[in-house]
């Protein structure tokens, strides 16, 4: 399971950072989102997979889930959905302004 979990952190991250090089906003955007969702994997993939645990019934034991990972990586989807929408309507803001979506566009440049 950790070795499918490795994969798909390594597609993401290699996904996200491909997108956040291209030149349109859009994709810019979107690798962003992705590099977040493979960060959140990555958090889950490091603080252990339990399958069938139960969250902290007693710390003594010694199988049992961690639930502060879980809930860091809970508010970090709020956070970046906050920030993807965010970045979504900048992108769509500076299209409107420039009349195009790509990240340096001759209409930027002012003489």
């Amino acid at each position: 399971m950790e070795l499918l979990m490795a994969i798909a952190i390594g597609t993401l991250f290699g996904a996200g950072l491909y997108l956040c090089l291209r030149r349109r906003t859009l994709q810019v955007v979107l690798g962003f989102a992705l590099l977040g969702h493979a960060v959140n994997l990555l958090i889950l993939n490091m603080g252990g997979i339990r399958h069938g645990q139960p969250p902290l019934v007693n710390p003594a034991a010694a199988g049992y889930a961690d639930p502060l990972v879980q809930a860091l990586i809970l508010t970090a989807i709020v956070i970046g959905f906050g920030v993807t929408a965010f970045l979504l309507v900048l992108a769509y803001r500076a299209y409107q302004e420039t009349g195009s979506d790509e990240v340096n566009s001759p209409r930027d440049k002012h003489p």
